[in-house]
């Protein structure tokens, strides 16, 4: 058996061990159920602040921006509002959510989030905050301090309470990444990518693009390869709160307008509009690596093209080691500019990281994971 690697992401008993030995703490005890194969899910605080605006926390610690004694004099906070017992968070506000868990990371590790799968696909922006940093999402190794989460609702107006994740962290050791040599390697040995339809073949070393990352195209064609076809879902302009504790539940098309395939195989995306899309080929994660989507350039256009990214271990398997494939759900808003897209065009990219180890559990097994057999899926809130 290979030595396990000196460096990479930390997996589910390794997290488990971090628990124990103080370097995550929370008022409230950490369940098992927030910890994933590769990851922590972060649970919401007993407080929300109404923000005037977003702003970069490189100055001074982000305790001492929440002064709400005096409305008049503070540069940041307008009020604060109780999530004990569950609170609306209004479209197209700022909130900033003082979060359950705290780190105190060795100087060896540092911490990467994302938000959780059901929070992107609800349209929900956000990001993790901390002390004294310059940027969003990325922890500094040794970091102590709390960790706090910027919330924007974008198209639909959400119930939370204390205690539920909106978003997830991983914690890495070193240099993680794969070099597209070892992706290479790797899909020959076992495939990383399969075509979706009509046959669900691995996709040849020849169509299997990379720099610095995957290559993955979007789907406009939809798996009944009729006019009817579902290729998408566009958010409508005005719907009714989403209470975040209510899974199937929601009519989808009180929320949601389908987009059917359209002749020419392609979609003309909207500025500001919210679109809910799929990846034309299967990615399969195996147990020793997690992956992870990025824009495969920024330069290409005012497109968001995801906001959720983390893919545990295993995502893309089935149980026992059947090897499955399954689609990558995009998120998608363009800005300023319609934005024309084609069917198979190259979309977005996934990196994949090395784990430090196989994880005890691995996505979708024995889990309750949401997507581990999705194709074009909204959240689980909805029924359709």
């Amino acid at each position: 058996m290979a030595a396990a690697p000196a460096q990479g992401i930390l997996p589910y008993q390794q997290i488990t061990r971090l628990i124990a030995g103080g370097s995550i703490t929370a008022p409230v005890a950490i369940e098992d159920r927030q910890i994933q194969p590769a990851s922590l899910d972060l649970r919401l605080g007993k407080k929300a602040y109404r923000l005037i605006s977003s702003f970069l926390p490189e100055l001074s610690p982000i305790s001492s921006r929440l002064d709400v004694m005096d409305f008049y004099h503070s540069d940041l906070v307008m009020y604060e509002m109780d999530l004990s017992g569950g609170a609306i968070l209004e479209k197209g506000h700022v909130y900033l959510v003082p979060l359950l868990e705290s780190l105190q990371l060795p100087k060896t590790l540092r911490a990467r989030a994302n938000p959780k799968s059901t929070t992107g696909r609800l349209d929900v922006f956000t990001r993790i905050v901390t002390d004294l940093n310059t940027g969003f999402d990325e922890i500094r190794a040794g970091y102590h301090g709390p960790l706090f989460l910027e919330v924007v609702p974008r198209s639909f107006a959400i119930k939370v309470k204390t205690g539920q994740s909106l978003n997830q962290i991983r914690f890495i050791r070193g240099e993680a990444t794969a070099p597209d040599a070892a992706l290479e390697r790797l899909h020959r040995q076992e495939p990383l990518l399969y075509h979706n339809a009509p046959k669900r073949k691995a996709v040849s070393a020849k169509e299997f693009r990379t720099d610095h990352g995957l290559f993955l195209r979007i789907d406009l064609k939809g798996e009944e390869r009729t006019g009817n076809a579902v290729i998408g879902y566009r958010a409508k302009k005005n719907s009714h709160v989403i209470d975040l504790s209510k899974v199937g539940y929601y009519a989808a098309a009180d929320f949601w307008e389908p987009l059917y395939r359209h002749r020419q195989d392609s979609l003309l995306l909207e500025p500001e509009e919210f679109y809910i899309l799929a990846s034309k080929e299967r990615i399969c994660v195996p147990p020793d690596y997690a992956a992870e989507m990025v824009a495969y350039e920024a330069a290409c256009g005012e497109l968001r093209t995801h906001y959720a990214g983390f893919f545990d271990p295993g995502f893309g398997y089935g149980a026992d080691g059947e090897i499955a494939g399954t689609q990558v759900v995009l998120e998608v808003r363009p800005h300023d500019v319609p934005f024309l897209i084609h069917d198979g065009q190259t979309f977005f990219k996934v990196i994949y990281d090395r784990m430090l180890d196989v994880p005890s559990r691995l996505y979708g097994v024995g889990l309750g994971s949401s997507y581990q057999r999705q194709a074009l899926t909204l959240s689980k809130h909805f029924k359709i």
